[in-house]
């Protein structure tokens, strides 16, 4: 286990707003190289944030995540507000149909930003039965 990652000794349970089984249990956090990884009692996401960047803030990341099955799926994670600031960016560079809309092919659109917020969000997923919906499937080589 990298040096980086540490225990914790909580869980997101006093967290507002998130009820029921989208708390999941955070069993160690931390950075590993260029990864921030969270693992959980059911899953493990590899955040790729910008060096130094505020894991509270991060609204635009790419994200590997692995359930306990092994499988691997990926998705890149935006907030509302910054779907909303790449389509102001849009309608002043002319990309995107000057703005008038935003896709991605594994795109993940969330409310708050921020590393613990989208590890729940992923629960949830997982929960009711959208997250391979929702992700993309990564081949196994």
């Amino acid at each position: 286990m990298p040096e980086d990652l540490v225990e914790l000794v909580g869980t997101a349970r006093d967290t507002p707003g998130i009820t029921g089984s989208a708390q999941p249990e955070v069993v160690e956090q931390g950075w590993d190289g260029p990864w921030y990884r969270v693992r959980t009692d059911r899953f493990e996401a590899s955040f790729l944030p910008d060096a130094g960047e505020d894991l509270d803030a991060v609204c635009n990341v790419d994200v590997e995540v692995r359930p306990a099955d092994g499988s691997r799926w990926s998705a890149t994670v935006f907030t509302v507000a910054e779907v909303e600031r790449l389509m102001e960016k849009g309608t002043r560079t002319g990309e995107d149909l000057g703005g008038r809309c935003f896709w991605c092919s594994d795109g993940l659109i969330v409310r708050d930003p921020g590393i613990e917020n989208m590890a729940r969000v992923l629960a949830g997923l997982l929960d009711s039965g959208e997250f391979e919906q929702v992700l993309q499937r990564l081949d196994d080589e």
